[in-house]
Order: C-alpha cells, then sequence, then structure tokens
C-alpha cells in the first residue's frame, strides 16, 4: 500500500480528487490536505483521507509528514506563492521525497530533483492542439509521452488505404492495433488497411511523423508504401543485350517518380564497354554498384534493398526467375517491375486482368496511384469465356468508388473472350498483376487455362508491375 499526500486548492484539485474516486486503485491510499473549503465534495472515497492543514505552514506539515510514510506529494494548489511556500516545506522535511507540482505561472525551476512538473498552459495548448485537422495524436501518458506512440487516421485516397499490413514497410516503426467501427483489431499481415481505420503505431517519433505525412499524402508517393526508391537488378549473364534500354527506362522511370533515387546493382560483369556506359550515368540520384563474385546473389539483394529503402525492384524475367526471386521479394513484399519488349516510353495504358474479390481489392490503391503518376489510363478487364459477370460486380463497384476519390478515370471492359489471346493484342500496355505466392511461371499448356494464375507472366510483350498482397482466408 502506497500512501500519497496531495496538497490541495481549488477547481482543479476537487477534479483531480473526484478522479480518484472514480478511477479506484486497491493500492493506493490517498491523503488530501485542505485548508480551504469547497475542495473535497460531499461523498468521498474511503480511500480517501481527509486532513484539515494548511501545508504553507511548516509546522502542520512537518506534524503530517511525521506521522505517515508517503512515497508521493502532489502539490495542486491555485496561488503561486501558496504552491511554491509548500514546496519549499517539503524540501525542508524530506528532500528525497518524489514531488508532482501543477505550475499554472510558467516558473522556472533550477533545481528539478525529484521534482515534475506538470504546466497547465502547456498541457491545454497540447490538447487544444490535438483537435486541429491534419494533426496526429500522441500518446501523452504512456511510455516516453514523446510521440513514440501515436495515431493516425487514414484517410481515403489515402496510399495507405486498401493495403494488407504485410505489404507495409515498417522500418523502426509498427501498427501495433488498427481501430474500425468503434472496435480494436490486432492486425496480422494478411489484415487490410481500409479508409477511416485509425493506426494506433509504435516507433520513434520522428519516423512517425513521416509515416504520418505519408499516410495523409497521396499524390506523388509511389512506390511508397513498399519503400522508396528504385532498384535496378542487372545480370549480364542474362541481360547484357539490353542493359543499356533497361537503365534509360530505369532512369525515366526514376525522374517520374520526382527523381527517387534509383540504385543499380551489377553481377556476372563481362561486358566492360556497357558496365563503363552504365557508370557514366551516375549523379545525385543514380548509384552503380558491381558485385564480382558468384555467390549469395540472394543475401546481397535482400541487403541492398534494406540498406536503400527500395520499394520497387526492376529485372528481366529470366532473372526474376533464374534466382527465385519471386519467393524472397514476395517475402519481403517489394513491388517488381518486369521488363517487356515494349518499353516504358511507349506506354499509354495500365491492364488489370479480373482475379477474385481479395486480390482485386488489394492492388486497386496501387494500380490507381500508378496510373495517375504517369497519366496513364486505367482498364479493369474482365475476360471470360463463360460469362459470368455477375459474379464480379462488387469488384467494379470498388473500383468505381476508387475512381471518384482519386479523380482517374478506370475503363471497365467485359467481353466473352480467352484472357491470354486478348492480352496478346493488346499494344503499348504495362500489365499491373497481383503478387502472391502462388504466382506461376510460364508455360506452353497455359493458352488451355482460363485460370489467372496461369498466365500472368505469360505475355513476354508489355512489361509488369507485379504488387505485393497476401491473401489468407478469414484476414480482416
Amino acid at each position: 500500500m502506497k500512501n500519497i499526500l496531495i496538497l490541495a486548492d481549488g477547481p482543479i484539485a476537487k477534479h483531480f480528487i473526484q478522479w480518484i474516486s472514480k478511477r479506484k486503485i486497491a493500492e493506493n491510499q490517498y491523503h488530501v490536505a485542505f485548508y480551504k473549503d469547497g475542495v473535497l465534495s460531499e461523498k468521498i472515497h474511503r480511500d480517501i483521507t481527509a486532513h484539515f492543514c494548511d501545508p504553507t505552514s511548516y509546522v502542520k506539515l512537518l506534524n503530517l509528514l511525521s506521522s505517515i510514510r508517503f512515497s508521493e506529494v502532489f502539490i495542486v494548489m491555485d496561488s503561486m506563492d501558496d504552491a511554491n511556500y509548500s514546496l519549499k516545506n517539503i524540501r525542508q522535511i524530506n528532500d528525497k521525497i518524489l514531488v508532482v507540482m501543477l505550475d499554472k505561472w510558467n516558473q522556472k525551476f533550477p533545481n528539478l530533483h525529484n521534482l515534475t512538473i506538470v504546466n497547465e498552459n502547456q498541457l491545454m495548448a497540447s490538447h487544444l492542439y490535438d483537435h486541429l485537422p491534419n494533426v496526429p495524436v500522441i500518446a501523452q501518458n504512456v511510455g516516453l509521452g514523446e510521440g513514440e506512440i501515436m495515431e493516425m487516421l487514414v484517410p481515403f485516397g489515402s496510399s495507405y488505404a486498401y493495403r494488407h499490413v504485410g505489404s507495409i514497410v515498417q522500418r523502426k516503426w509498427k501498427i501495433a492495433a488498427i481501430y474500425r467501427d468503434k472496435k480494436q483489431i490486432i492486425p496480422t499481415s494478411a489484415t487490410m488497411v481500409r479508409p477511416n481505420d485509425i493506426l494506433l503505431t509504435l516507433g520513434k517519433p520522428i519516423v512517425l511523423d513521416g509515416v504520418y505525412r505519408s499516410i495523409n499524402k497521396r499524390r506523388g508517393l509511389f512506390p511508397e508504401p513498399f519503400g522508396k526508391n528504385l532498384y535496378l537488378f542487372l545480370d549480364m549473364s542474362q541481360d547484357e543485350s539490353v542493359a543499356l534500354e533497361y537503365l534509360k527506362e530505369s532512369i525515366y522511370l526514376s525522374e517520374r517518380l520526382e527523381k527517387k533515387h534509383l540504385h543499380i546493382r551489377i553481377i556476372n560483369p563481362s561486358n566492360f564497354a556497357i558496365i563503363s556506359a552504365i557508370k557514366a550515368e551516375q549523379n545525385d540520384n543514380v548509384s552503380v554498384y558491381i558485385y564480382y563474385d558468384d555467390i549469395h546473389i540472394n543475401k546481397l539483394i535482400e541487403y541492398d534493398i534494406q540498406t536503400f529503402n527500395i520499394g520497387i525492384l526492376l529485372n528481366s524475367l529470366n532473372t526474376f526467375e533464374a534466382y527465385g526471386l519471386e519467393k524472397q521479394l514476395f517475402s519481403l513484399k517489394k513491388l517488381v517491375y518486369i521488363f517487356g519488349d515494349k518499353s516504358l516510353y511507349n506506354i499509354t495504358d495500365c491492364v488489370i486482368l479480373m482475379g477474385n474479390e481479395s486480390e482485386m481489392e488489394s492492388i486497386s490503391a496501387t494500380s490507381f496511384d500508378l496510373a495517375e503518376s504517369f497519366n496513364f489510363k486505367l482498364k479493369l478487364c474482365h475476360f471470360d469465356p463463360e460469362s459470368e459477370f455477375e459474379k464480379k460486380k462488387k469488384i467494379i463497384a470498388h473500383y468505381e468508388a476508387l475512381s471518384q476519390i482519386f479523380n482517374h478515370d478506370v475503363n471497365i471492359i467485359q467481353e466473352v473472350a480467352n484472357p491470354i489471346r486478348k492480352l496478346r493484342k493488346m499494344e503499348n500496355v504495362l500489365q499491373i498483376v497481383p503478387f502472391t505466392f502462388d504466382i506461376k511461371k510460364h508455360s506452353i499448356f497455359q493458352v488451355f487455362s482460363t485460370q489467372l494464375e496461369h498466365y500472368l507472366l505469360a505475355i513476354e510483350q508489355h512489361p509488369k508491375i507485379l504488387v505485393p498482397i497476401e491473401v489468407v482466408e478469414g484476414g480482416s
């Protein structure tokens, strides 16, 4: 049992004591020293003992502190002089006891040893500030109280909306809980973040400030929240003949994305004329790294991605499949750009082939963000030999709703047709693909298949963006 002394005077002290009466803590015994009427209510809790005592009197306060061993003293008084005299008396009687003092007058206390100051003006200003729009709410009475625990509202159109928690890069911060419809959700990697969700986040205050700005800013953030920068992975044993074209396309991509930094990793170097040409492109926004060994390639890629805060990795389909990158990049939840026979300069449309509801919803925000960033037309194509269009009404409604939020048109196309044949006939398109653990490599048998995952990577003429998702049955 801890004995706590409250030197009380004024309306704040009265409310403080009332609050203590409501919030019963069995391990605490409270003693209220007061010398004016109106501090105590008619009924007080049995854990509160009243002492009619003037704390500005050294003798009276000495008698009280000598009769009971207090672990902490609270000074909550209306008069600055009375508060200071009381503090002086306590320090003369016991300079080691912990004191919490309400300061309404912005005083300066040179000796803060065992003294905690609660500044009323700063506290009220902070609470008023928290009610301003576009201001994050931080926990002030939990942890350090410096902003390492923060609430963040996810607005409509946020780049974080309709993302699985597992696909959001959380370096030096963490989504600890989600509040939705007045219910708490303990998120898993498969939990989807939705507009109007409140995220309870933990991390370094400076990091959380940046995350808050990212959540509330929609335009110009791509490829966030998967990461910030671009990573071109060139394997000269696979990509030598197209390396310079891939380089130009990557630089073009980085410049269109508000000059995100482009990191270029070259492995298996052989043609030094090409290497020199690539090195010549280095500048403040382009860096080149060469790896001369042929082991630990996957560890190297993971190190680069984490070190350079990579959001999107660019490579050829052959390289993507040669090193088993599909599994590694899926586990790291990174966007993947796969070069096609047609370069990005000629692209006019983004194309999504209709899939299941969860996957289509998961890639929707990224699709609109990408289309808007490059001013591409966005097409949601439902090619179904069985003409079962009714089953996809919810997906279409979802994309039409996002079209209003992003202020970017989406063209819904429904045809009775084989998807792979229709896709082959398209020109100047960028294919947006759900990146799942079950994504398939191309096969000669895909032309006979109506399963979406069997032909996602089949048409090599089109460049592709793979958007990592994680679909778990029963996920929130």
